[in-house]
C-alpha cells in the first residue's frame, strides 16, 4: 500500500487525530501560561511546564473532558440498541430493536469471508467481541472518571491547606458540590450535542456526509430504508 492511498483511506481519524493533538497541546501552552500569570499575581514560583503537564491542575482538566466524552459515547451506543428515533439516521428503523440475530450481525456460520476471528467463534469470545465497543468506551469512561477524582482530591487538598484546613478524602471529594460541578456542566452538554444531532438529522441534511440522509429522503424515512 503506497502512502497516498493510505492516507486517503485513513484521512478522516487522522485528521481527528491532528487535531486532538493540536488541541491538546495548545490547551497545555494556554494552561501553562494561565499557571505562570496566576503564579507571579501571588509572589509564587510556577513550576516549568513539564511540571504544569504532569500536574493534578492539568490531569483534571484533561480527565474530567475524556470522561463525558467517553460517557456520551458509551451510552449512545448501548441506548441505540434497544430505542429508535423514526427518520434519524443516528438510529435503526422501528422495529429492529434489539441486539438482533445472528444472520443480522454476520456472526458464527453466518460469517462471511475475511470477517474477525472471534465473529465466527462461539461461547465467551463472539460475547466479549460482539460487545467491543461498549466494554471499552465503558473502560475509558471509567479510568477517565478516576483519574478526575484521584486529581481532584489533590487539588482540592492543595486548596484546603492553603485555607488551614483539612484535607479531604477521595471518598469525601467525589460526593462533594465541587466534583459534581466539574463533572455535570460536560455531561449535560455532551447530553444536549447527542439528543439535538439526532434530532436535527431527521429534518436537515448535508449533502456528501456519512452522518446525514440523502438530501431528497423523506423526513420519516430513515438512511437505511432509503437504500
Amino acid at each position: 500500500m503506497t502512502m497516498r492511498r493510505m492516507l486517503r483511506d485513513n484521512a478522516l481519524g487522522l485528521f481527528f487525530l491532528l487535531l486532538f493533538l493540536l488541541a491538546l497541546g495548545g490547551q497545555a501552552v494556554a494552561g501553562y501560561f494561565r499557571q505562570v500569570e496566576e503564579m507571579t499575581e501571588h509572589g509564587r514560583m510556577p513550576a516549568d511546564f513539564f511540571g504544569f503537564v504532569l500536574s493534578p491542575d492539568f490531569v483534571v482538566d484533561v480527565a474530567e473532558n475524556w470522561q463525558s466524552e467517553f460517557l456520551q459515547f458509551f451510552l449512545f451506543i448501548g441506548a441505540t440498541i434497544w430505542l429508535v428515533q423514526r427518520g434519524s439516521p443516528e438510529s435503526k428503523n422501528p422495529g429492529d430493536e434489539g441486539p438482533e440475530s445472528d444472520e443480522d450481525q454476520l456472526v458464527g456460520r453466518y460469517a462471511p469471508d475475511g470477517a474477525p476471528r472471534w465473529a465466527r467463534a462461539s461461547g465467551w469470545r463472539r460475547v466479549v467481541y460482539g460487545n467491543s465497543l461498549l466494554i471499552v468506551m465503558g473502560t475509558v469512561f471509567a479510568l477517565s472518571w478516576l483519574a478526575q477524582s484521584l486529581g481532584g482530591t489533590i487539588v482540592a487538598g492543595e486548596e484546603a491547606a492553603m485555607h488551614g484546613v483539612p484535607a479531604p478524602t477521595w471518598a469525601e471529594y467525589v460526593v462533594s458540590a465541587d466534583f459534581w460541578d466539574r463533572t455535570l456542566q460536560n455531561w449535560q452538554s455532551e447530553f444536549l450535542a447527542v439528543g439535538t444531532m439526532v434530532a436535527f438529522s431527521i429534518y436537515l441534511r448535508q449533502r456528501g456526509s456519512a452522518e446525514s440522509k440523502p438530501v431528497g429522503t423523506p423526513h420519516a424515512v430513515s438512511a437505511v430504508e432509503s437504500e
